[in-house]
């Protein structure tokens, strides 16, 4: 099972982010598992310092954009 973890304090680019990677995973038939995390310290482990950020499976993907569900796709694969 895939983890995608959206790293982000809730704003609107970070909600974006995480509908557009649960689309993305469902599109694709992936099980998954969707996670927001908005703990500060728990961004700072990824060495996240702009958000919205994207993690698959512990590795940051995607930082400082909410991406297309076409997009997130592509990161998904």
């Amino acid at each position: 099972m895939m983890k995608i973890l959206v790293l982000g304090p809730g704003c609107a680019k970070c909600t974006k982010l995480a509908e557009n990677a649960r689309q993305a995973a469902e599109e694709l038939g992936i099980e998954y598992t969707l996670e927001k995390v908005t703990d500060l310290a728990q961004m700072l482990e990824f060495g996240v310092m702009t958000t919205p950020a994207l993690v698959v499976d512990g590795e940051v993907k995607l930082v400082g954009k909410a991406a297309s569900a076409k997009y997130v796709k592509n990161l998904l694969r």
